[in-house]
């Protein structure tokens, strides 16, 4: 199947430390990196990874830092030639602090809030020719809408990943195929007068809870509760693991997986992730995520 990534490419700036810094407080940093990022652009890579046939659907700005990107994704394997490289406008920025095992994110958006209806315009006699196509919320929340709306039109499968967090209409949950929020994510969504089990099984094998430590967990068809525990990891950095769950399973399921064995992959793929510093390169292929599935 042909899988297609609409949404944002930034540079990610990472910096360490021992600890979250408190509000006013100032702390010393132990690294500064420059790396890909972009949640878009992370889950195109997750998948190409993992041997999909993936193009990238997006923008950056013309400067060094859209360049770098662009190479990089060509060098893992992804497509860019639908990439608009935008005049005057910078590329997505990412700053991200990483301690304690977890991480803090602010995103400028740059050249990413020009992935408008004009653009989408622009790619939808190539986007017709495509299988499945993964979203986020880094691009402007209209765009993704539209997006999920010629989708619909055209029996296009979707998967919508709903980070960052924001608000989903009713219509457009019925028109995704797949919608992966977090449990803050969900709340946002669908409130919180029920409980997980309940939100679950109003959309039976659409709606997949992601839970950190304690795994992920959909509703089968059979109104069973499904959840995969988390594989125990010795974790380095947490950056881009929601990313690669996300594409890790729209591979499984493009390939024909049950909602059980994508599931179990994803999770694996995520884990394995944050062993190693870094969104795109902690990413697994899908030899490891196979040799970790089998031990």
């Amino acid at each position: 199947m042909k899988l297609a990534v609409v949404g944002s490419i930034n540079m990610d700036m990472t910096v360490t430390a021992e600890r979250i810094p408190a509000k006013g407080e100032t702390l010393a940093g132990g690294s500064i990196s420059y790396i890909p990022g972009g949640k878009g652009a992370n889950q195109a890579v997750a998948m190409a990874k993992l041997g999909a046939d993936v193009d990238m659907f997006g923008c950056v700005g013309d400067d060094s830092n859209g360049e770098r990107l662009l190479q990089n994704l060509k060098d893992v394997g992804v497509k860019t030639e639908h990439v608009k490289v935008i005049k005057d406008v910078p590329t997505g920025i990412a700053m991200i602090t990483v301690a304690e095992n977890d991480n803090t994110i602010i995103v400028v958006p740059g050249a990413n809030g020009k992935v408008d209806r004009e653009y989408v315009d622009e790619i939808k006699p190539v986007l017709k020719t495509f299988d499945m196509v993964v979203l986020q919320h880094e691009i402007p929340l209209d765009t993704v809408h539209y997006v999920v709306d010629f989708c619909a039109q055209n029996d296009i499968q979707v998967v919508l990943n709903p980070a960052p967090a924001a608000e989903v209409p009713v219509e457009i949950v019925e028109k995704v195929t797949y919608l992966t929020p977090n449990e803050h994510e969900a709340v946002l969504i669908f409130g919180d007068g029920k409980s997980t089990e309940e939100i679950l099984q109003g959309y039976p094998e659409k709606l997949i809870i992601t839970q950190g430590s304690r795994g992920v967990s959909t509703c089968l068809k059979s109104g069973e509760i499904l959840t995969v525990p988390a594989r125990p990891a010795k974790v380095a950095d947490t950056t881009g693991a929601g990313d690669t769950l996300n594409g890790a399973f729209a591979v499984r399921r493009a390939a024909g997986d049950s909602m059980e064995k994508a599931l179990a992959y994803a999770n694996t793929a995520a884990s394995l992730s944050t062993e190693k510093f870094g969104a795109q390169s902690g990413m697994p292929s899908a030899e490891e995520v196979e040799h970790e599935l089998k031990a």
